[in-house]
């Protein structure tokens, strides 16, 4: 039942309980010397294997006869199916015009990616999972607390009761501290989502096996390593309502709101789901389905066993990218104030046409064969930054139950005056962290990789720079 009781609508005392646990560096529960034998204590615990096979080995899939389309006999879980894309130049649009095809995934249920907060000794901690997942290069990974489709909580596999999944639906959860609805690799998936939600519990949480707890400070740190803290983590990390650290910008966030509605309407994008088979551009045999240029990601097949999941052994597709991508905001100080460079993305799988990207967000290898003036914006200033300009970098792996040996090198790089100007070319504007802070409270404002950037962005501090 609603109080009648007014209370403030901002949350400083929570702002600056986070701002502890980001400064705290060694928790309560865990040790951060001790966090990488836990973590390779738990992957002896378990029995972990995936293997490539033939479509023809996926159990319970199959090539629909009518489209081609890759799915699963339930009716469940997800698809594999055609896109065809494209963007209108004028007068419908300002392009430029733009048409391709491509195999997208289909999967219409939104999941809950949720992270549970409870204070030891007076600082806020967080309850981390060690999870499996077949398309992560090292397997093991720290995930959220859960990380459950819809089909896992309502348990339409027939498997295991998703851990702590009370805490996040039903009324007994505890108080909400971000929930929103964010947007999943638009490059790939059509049109979905997954409810971001971090909780701080009520009462006592049982410690339960592959789980543990990690201050701020913590998982900052864990940040700065490869493939350790896995995209789910890292998204719902970026939806923390961390204090600004600055009130001025270049844009007011008036203006902000107002340039993101531009490049909204300025561009002209449909995106139309077509059949599998026949595909333009793409082939298919009994082991992949690629590009013929062989660029961009194949679709494979894999067999999955993991001791410590709801089914323990399964088979389903995979998304496998050609090479390593490099994602990166350059960022550059304004009157003391620091900004970073985003970009008006469009992608195909996009709910709302356009969403904010970072600065780079590109697979080098696909655009080699390009002159200089067609390779994209900021990507060689990128490549060519001297490593005394490079505030962050570490390789982190994209979402590993639908994409396999997805790596990109995240990076945050001081920009010199010539490679980042203060007037940037159309469909790039400053922003400050704030206020990417503020627009990840809603959603389908912040595409999952400029989230990466700013939950690693949040991590500096708990690091010397």
């Amino acid at each position: 039942m609603l109080s009648h009781t007014l209370r403030s609508r901002g949350e400083a005392a929570l702002a600056d309980r986070l701002a502890l646990s980001a400064a705290t560096t060694e928790g309560s529960q865990l040790a951060t010397a001790d966090f990488h034998g836990w973590l390779a204590e738990r992957g002896r615990a378990n029995a972990f294997r995936v293997d490539r096979i033939p479509f023809a080995e996926l159990q319970g899939w199959s090539f629909e006869e009518s489209t081609g389309n890759l799915v699963h006999r339930s009716g469940r879980f997800f698809t594999v199916e055609g896109l065809h894309v494209t963007e209108r130049d004028g007068p419908y649009g300002d392009g430029p015009y733009a048409d391709w095809y491509q195999p997208i995934i289909k999967q219409p249920e939104v999941g809950i990616l949720g992270i549970l907060v409870k204070e030891f000794d007076g600082v806020p901690h967080f309850l981390m999972q060690a999870k499996m997942e077949p398309g992560n290069p090292n397997l093991l990974q720290l995930s959220p607390t859960v990380q459950a489709t819809r089909s896992n909580y309502t348990k339409a596999h027939q498997g295991a009761d998703v851990k702590y999944i009370e805490h996040f639906v039903g009324p007994g959860r505890g108080r909400v501290v971000a929930d929103a609805l964010q947007s999943e690799h638009g490059s790939w998936f059509f049109r979905k989502s997954n409810r971001n939600m971090i909780v701080e519990a009520v009462g006592d949480v049982p410690l339960l096996d592959d789980f543990c707890w990690l201050t701020l400070g913590q998982i900052g740190e864990l940040l700065h390593q490869d493939n350790v803290v896995n995209m789910d983590s890292r998204t719902v990390l970026s939806c923390l309502p961390l204090p600004a650290t600055a009130s001025g910008a270049l844009l007011t966030d008036i203006e902000l709101l107002s340039w993101i509605t531009g490049e909204r309407a300025r561009h002209d994008v449909h995106a139309e789901r077509v059949p599998l088979a026949g595909l333009p551009g793409w082939r298919q045999d009994e082991m992949t389905v690629e590009h013929e240029e062989g660029r961009y990601f194949n679709v494979v097949g894999v067999a999955v066993q993991a001791g410590n999941r709801e089914v323990t052994s399964w088979t389903q597709p995979l998304f496998e990218p050609v090479g390593t991508g490099v994602t990166a905001f350059l960022t550059q100080e304004f009157d003391g104030v620091p900004h970073v460079l985003v970009h008006a993305r469009v992608e195909g799988g996009f709910l709302d046409t356009v969403e904010l990207g970072p600065t780079v967000q590109y697979t080098p290898g696909n655009y080699a064969h390009l002159a200089e003036k067609d390779r994209p914006p900021f990507l060689d200033s990128v490549l060519d930054a001297s490593p005394d300009r490079v505030r962050y970098g570490a390789v982190h792996s994209e979402e590993g139950g639908r994409f396999r040996n997805a790596e990109s090198r995240y990076l945050i790089i001081d920009a010199a005056e010539h490679d980042a100007p203060l007037d940037p070319p159309p469909g790039y504007t400053w922003v400050t962290p704030g206020q990417l802070t503020w627009l990840v409270r809603h959603g389908h404002y912040l595409n999952v990789q400029v989230r990466t950037l700013l939950a690693c962005l949040n991590a500096l501090p708990a690091r010397a720079r």
